[in-house]
């Protein structure tokens, strides 16, 4: 039976430290109370978006991880053919430098469980049918395409794009980086909806021992002191949205994944256990903030001022939620952790995004960027007139098979250069779609003189290791000819594979 066709059932437990043994014993209870037993290849996806000492609460810790791995093996009855765990960090910087920023890699040694780093995988296409859909075929990495027990084990945290990240958000790691970013803009929850196709998690689980607020790469912690567990994503969402007051119909990638089918998100039709009520978790969680505020809003009172206008018209949207101005929000806090005068050395700037129409008052020598191929401009701030076309170009023309990401040196060589280009010019275009959080980090830096979270020395050793090691791999698949990967027709990412070459791949 699928995962979207069992009666949902969510169950919360109490767990008030990162205790392996606890963590395994309350795995394997719920997993008892499920009727789930691993088989064949098992693949455990943490949330790893980043780590290390500046984002200690924005990844699923390695003692949860531990746990899970642990139960699953308890739970096993000789079927599991493998059992792995995998992620994409954060685009940019290396998978291999988030796991071992997390602690992952001693324990996944000590365990004799496979590691993926999916930016390093062969890519499967996924073919859609569904009405609504964004593409008619996805990219998802060869562990993942050809899971037969998936594991979804994300952290319980706030996100300043879609209001939350539970089990359904974290689908977003489950592709590499030029895939990762088609679509990531005003349409990113239907992405992230359209995501589900590839393959539903037999089993979840959530990090919520110390949960993140308000932010995504940088959450403040915020003590829940417990971990749910769930057959049915929707369901298991919908359940987090309740607890911290939110009504799970107001997230649009949730209320879409229903809405296709994935599982109900009324209490009613869910079946909710454990030794902690609903009632007891909404009270762990009273006060929590999620992260959905507009652009404008989070820089009131700062050296920056933020101006957002609608993304194209015919996407029909008036503002990006899952692209540049979210990008920006994060990108500013990841500095404000590493430098803590980034307020303070930052010059007056102004940031437009969209086709803002509204006034810009810019004063002499106060740069004005527009931020993103969408953003655009016609009128004068102050004496300055300026005329900023949009750049965007439509979605149809952005192909998966073609897509190309761009390497964080290229872009820190490009960002500077285009700083240096423009020093004496008000007005700076900074192109893509979206402005990744690494871009804008490294034109804040570029414009304030900050610190460099890439070029501290401690981050950059294991920066400068897990990229090699990374573009190493890359390098060995090419010479070894490793093709992209292409599913026949397929009901939920189940088929088997064929191998094929696409036109003009090399």
């Amino acid at each position: 039976m699928k995962p979207s066709q069992r009666p949902a059932k969510v169950i919360l437990r109490r767990c008030d430290e990162y205790d392996v043994q606890a963590i395994r014993r309350i795995v394997r209870e719920g997993m008892e109370t499920l009727e789930l037993r691993p088989s064949g290849r098992t693949l455990l996806k943490p949330n790893l978006v980043a780590s290390g000492p500046m984002f200690q609460h924005a990844y699923t810790r390695p003692e949860v991880t531990e746990g899970v791995l642990l139960a699953l093996r308890d739970r096993d009855q000789g079927e599991m053919s493998e059992l792995a765990v995998g992620e994409r960090c954060g685009i940019t910087v290396p998978t291999r430098m988030a796991m071992e920023g997390a602690g992952y890699d001693p324990m996944l040694k000590r365990l004799g469980v496979k590691r993926y780093a999916f930016e390093e995988e062969p890519q499967v296409e996924i073919p859609l049918s569904h009405p609504a859909r964004l593409r008619d075929y996805i990219f998802t990495p060869e562990p993942v395409a050809k899971a037969d027990f998936f594991v979804n084990v994300p952290k319980f945290k706030a996100h300043p794009w879609t209001t939350v990240t539970f089990s359904i958000k974290a689908y977003i790691g489950i592709q590499d980086d030029r895939h990762r970013l088609i679509d990531h803009d005003h349409r990113l929850n239907e992405k992230i909806a359209d995501l589900q196709y590839i393959i539903q998690p037999e089993l979840i689980v959530i990090d919520a021992i110390t949960a993140g607020e308000g932010r995504m790469l940088t959450p403040i912690p915020f003590p829940m002191k417990m971990i749910a567990l769930g057959n049915n994503q929707v369901a298991f969402d919908a359940v987090c949205c309740h607890i911290i007051g939110v009504d799970p119909l107001s997230v649009d990638h949730i209320r879409l994944a229903h809405e296709r089918g994935f599982g109900p998100v009324e209490l009613a039709e869910i079946e909710v256990t454990g030794d902690i009520t609903l009632e007891e978790a909404k009270a762990r969680a009273a006060g929590f903030k999620v992260g959905l505020v507009r652009v404008e809003k989070y820089f009131e009172g700062t050296h920056v001022s933020a101006y957002s206008g609608p993304p194209p018209e015919s996407e029909k949207t008036d503002y990006c939620w899952g692209g540049c101005p979210g990008a920006l929000e994060e990108a500013i806090e990841i500095l404000r952790l590493f430098d803590e005068q980034t307020d303070t050395k930052l010059p007056h700037m102004h940031i437009v995004f969209g086709a803002y129409e509204g006034p810009i008052p810019a004063k002499p020598g106060e740069k004005i960027i527009f931020m993103g191929d969408c953003a655009e401009h016609h009128g004068k701030a102050g004496e300055t007139v300026i005329d900023v076309a949009s750049l965007y170009k439509p979605r149809s023309t952005k192909d998966p098979y073609t897509a190309q990401h761009e390497d964080v040196f290229v872009k820190m060589w490009k960002t500077i250069k285009k700083v240096r280009e423009d020093r004496d010019e008000q007005v700076i275009r900074i192109q893509g779609c979206p402005v990744s959080v690494s871009e804008q980090v490294l034109l804040l830096v570029s414009l304030g003189g900050l610190k460099s979270p890439y070029l501290d020395g401690e981050n950059m050793m294991s920066f400068n290791k897990a990229y090699l090691q990374w573009k190493s791999s890359a390098a060995w698949s090419r010479l070894r000819g490793v093709p992209y990967q292409r599913h026949g027709r397929c009901e939920r990412g189940r088929a088997a594979p064929e191998v094929v070459t696409p036109e003009g791949a090399e």
